[in-house]
Order: C-alpha cells, then structure tokens, then sequence
C-alpha cells in the first residue's frame, strides 16, 4: 500500500533540508551534526505514521538504544567495545600529546618524496589497507598526514575528498571495514550465498581494487596542478587543544547517531518504493547514500534472494555515492570534522567526481556487463 501523500510529502521536505540546508544557509553549515539529528529527530517521528505490514516504524526502544550506542560500538577488542567515538577520541589525544614526532615523520616523508608520488600512495595505500584496519583509522591517518604535507587549502581538500572516495571503496572488501559491510556480509551469510570473510573481496574486488588505482592517479592529476612556490604551500601548524580533540569527538558521535535516525527514519520510503524497482534504476536511486546511512539502505535493499548481479549493483551504487557529500560515510565525517571542510568546498569536487564514478561503473555493470 501506497505511504499517505502528507506522509511522502513530510519525507521530501526533510530529505531537501538535509540535501540543500547546509549548502544555502550558513547557521547550518556551521552546526550541521545538530541540524542533522534534528532531521533524523523529525523523519523517526514522521515514520510513525506510516504503517507498512512486517516493518516497525516509528520510535521505540531499540532505535533509541541504536542511535545512542551505535557510536560507541562497531566491534569487540579483547571484550572491549571498541566504536567510532572512543577511536577518534583516543587517536585524537595521542595526536595531541605526540605531535610533534608524528608530524616531523610525515613531513621528512615529504621531503623525501614529491608531494604527487606521496599522495598516489597515500590514497592507494589507505584504500586498500582500510578493509583491514576500518576506514575510521584510515581516515584519522588521512587528515593527519594531509595536515601535515605542504598544500594549499584547496589542494588538501581535493586529496581528502578523492582519498576519501578511495577509502570509502576499499572498506567494502570485507566486513571489518565498515558497516556497509558487515551488513551486507550478515545479510548473505545463509543459503545460497553462505557468506564469508572473503565473499565481498571475491565479488567486488575486480571493481574495487582498479577503482582504487584510478583514484590514485587522479589525485596525482590533480596535485599536478598544484603550484609548489603558491605562498599557501606551507605545512599547517598543530594548534589544537584537548578541548578541541574532545568535542571533534562529540561532534563525530551526533553526526552518527544523526546517520542512524535519518536511515531508520526513512526507512518507510526505502521498504516501501526503493525495494520495488528494478536494479538499473536502484543504482542511480542510492545515490541518496550521499545523505543517507548506505548501512541502513544496505540491509533494506540486500537479502538472499537477490541474484549476484543485483547485489554487486546495488553495493557499488552505494559505495561509490557515499563520497559525494559530507554525511555520505565515517571517512568524510572524520575529515571534514578535523579539516574544517564545508559542505559547499566538499561538492566542488565530490559530486563531479562521484557522478563520473558513476557513469563509469554504471557502464562497466550494466552495458559491458563485466
């Protein structure tokens, strides 16, 4: 049954706010985690409204209790929880107390080698090491070595928003990477896929690992253009405080729990129309992973009974859309906390490139059919 039109209409209200807010207002801009959980405050209440047979819409205890804990708990290390606000955190504070040493490593590294060459390695090594590490390390290790080289403003933010894309790949090659992951990992685990550590890495990795590459080399591209005598070229000093690694931290857990209230918020949408259509049109539609949780669109969308063709659409769709905008996935939130990116300077350059990404990958699956 089709969602009651005040319903549809609340649903396209609050996804254009979420879309063009912090583009056109600067209040917003400015505290965008708060104006997202807002957001996903309003689609959770809105939800209740809707009544779809089989899906729980609307508040209730374990959403509450999801959207708290969701970002203090990816994972268990020696039984203890271990989540994005304690990594960002921690990591945040060993920056903080050793600086120093860090930054001069990186920036003998530099030296060493041209700042093209060190950005092809850092996109590429980060892409493919964030399957294995997560892509919440992987990205604190991003802003910190880009902090550190010696770029304009504009030019670090390229390196990160295309790093970033890379990242946001290759966390998908097994279920440590990211949450996208572990969902869709969980999902298949029975009959007849019976998914395992390496099924991802087997079904994806084919796009995933060039993908990667290609984005090295256009990082290399567009450092290239970089002039090294430009009087912004210069290495940015730390000057951060505990309070600031600490509220970077907070900040970093809103903007989680935002993500997890807008996916389960707009769940009704997502069960009641995306599932509905066909796999050449859902992988243009998840192109709203870009401000939504590609998680939660992930375990709506995948299930067993599903070919391999439509997977691999939906999970690339997914994947490569999640870099166009700040909230798309955890790498870009991390860095644009720790960077101070705007949502405007992230578009410049994350929405051409994701919609190539695309079109490139588009044609790959669906005219090539490789």
């Amino acid at each position: 049954m089709a969602l009651d039109l005040g319903v549809l209409i609340g649903f396209l209200v609050i996804f254009l706010a979420v879309l063009l807010g912090p583009f056109k207002i600067h209040v917003i801009e400015e505290n965008l985690e708060v104006f997202l959980f807002i957001c996903g405050v309003l689609a959770m209440s809105l939800s209740g409204f809707a009544k779809i047979p089989g899906v729980e819409t609307g508040w209730n205890l374990k959403i509450i209790e999801e959207a708290v804990t969701a970002p203090l708990h990816v994972g268990d290390i020696f039984g203890i929880p271990i989540g994005i606000f304690q990594i960002v955190l921690v990591v945040g504070l060993i920056i903080y107390k050793w600086h120093a040493p860090i930054h001069k490593a990186i920036r003998k590294l530099t030296d060493m080698l041209s700042v093209r060459i060190l950005a092809f390695i850092l996109i590429v090594v980060l892409g493919f090491t964030s399957s294995v590490m997560s892509a919440i390390l992987a990205a604190i290790i991003l802003v910190e070595v880009v902090n550190a080289m010696p770029l304009s403003r504009k030019s670090k933010i390229d390196l990160t928003i295309i790093a970033c894309f890379s990242i946001g790949l290759g966390a998908a090659l097994t279920p440590l990477g990211e949450p996208l992951s572990t969902v869709a990992v969980s999902k298949l685990s029975g009959a007849p896929y019976h998914a395992d550590f390496t099924f991802l890495f087997n079904m994806l990795g084919k796009y995933i690992i060039p993908g990667i590459l290609a984005y090295g080399i256009v990082g290399m591209f567009f450092l290239g253009k970089a002039d090294t005598k430009e009087h912004e070229m210069e290495v940015a000093d730390y000057n951060e405080t505990v309070k600031d690694v600490v509220m970077r931290a907070v900040k970093v857990y809103v903007f989680i729990a935002a993500l997890v209230l807008l996916g389960e918020g707009f769940k009704p949408i997502i069960f009641e129309y995306f599932i509905q259509v066909p796999s050449m049109a859902l992988y243009w539609i998840n192109m709203v992973s870009a401000v939504l949780d590609n998680a939660t669109l992930a375990a709506a969308e995948i299930g067993p009974v599903l070919s391999e063709f439509q997977i691999k659409s939906v999970l690339m769709g997914l994947l490569i859309s999640g870099g166009m905008l700040i909230p798309g996935n955890i790498p870009n939130i991390i860095s644009a906390s720790k960077l101070g990116i705007t949502s405007k300077e992230w578009a410049r350059l994350g929405l051409p490139l994701g919609l190539v990404s695309m079109i490139v990958y588009f044609i790959l699956l669906f005219v090539l059919g490789i």
